[in-house]
């Protein structure tokens, strides 16, 4: 499973409510959470830490090994809830200082050096919806991998790992009828999800990085 990078990892882990008595001076927590993810992905983070909060759910512990159970990271383009598998998602990074490129289509935003590789930075509502994003201090980028590099793409909000399973998903009808389905976002959300209040849509990255108009921008 490929690693995400810049994933911040929630503060206040659950601890025991009853302190070891042989121990003279109180713990740092911090410290103690440090030496408990090093050596660990991000994704193994966050994986980490979801089961350490649900544990802590009545009844939502066994859901974690639910049968049908899918799992990947959520974001948010406009008013849209998405979510895209593990194995699409490289890294996650904050919003890199970008160079525009003269001539480029209107949602390419420009090209920016990460760690010595100039990747293409794509305005992924702009390339969908036709709206530019507005760009802000706690921007994130996805980055994907494509025929012949990798690419950047912005997202509006990162929810971290979202998690759902085979009860949840809308019919093929439902979803159809959604706004999750709309114009080009048809062609890259096949499933959707109803979870609490909201409903998410499975967005496909890999088929993104496939579409011709976006390879020919953004190779």
């Amino acid at each position: 499973m490929a690693g995400v990078g810049v994933i911040e990892t929630p503060a206040g882990m659950p601890q025991s409510d009853a302190p070891d008595s042989t121990i003279d001076a109180p713990q740092d927590p911090a410290a103690t959470m440090s030496t408990h993810y090093e050596g660990m992905s991000a994704f193994d983070i966050l994986d980490d830490y979801e089961q350490r909060s649900l544990a802590h759910v009545a009844g939502l512990p066994e859901q974690l090994d639910a049968p049908g159970l899918w799992r990947g990271v959520g974001f948010r383009i406009g008013s849209k809830r998405l979510a895209s598998g593990f194995n699409e998602v490289v890294e996650i990074l904050p919003m890199p200082q970008v160079t525009p490129v003269p001539g480029a289509q209107p949602w390419l935003l420009g090209v920016a050096n990460i760690r010595g590789n100039l990747l293409p930075i794509v305005d992924l509502k702009q390339f969908l919806e036709g709206e530019r994003t507005v760009l802000h201090e706690s921007q994130r980028v996805l980055i994907v991998r494509q025929p012949g590099g990798d690419v950047a793409v912005t997202i509006d909000e990162l929810f971290g790992q979202r998690s759902f399973t085979d009860a949840q998903q809308l019919p093929d009808e439902t979803l159809a009828q959604s706004v999750l389905a709309e114009g080009r976002y048809a062609h890259f959300v096949d499933r959707a999800y109803d979870l609490a209040d909201a409903s998410w849509g499975i967005f496909s990255l890999e088929r993104l990085a496939r579409t011709p108009e976006f390879r020919q921008a953004a190779a």
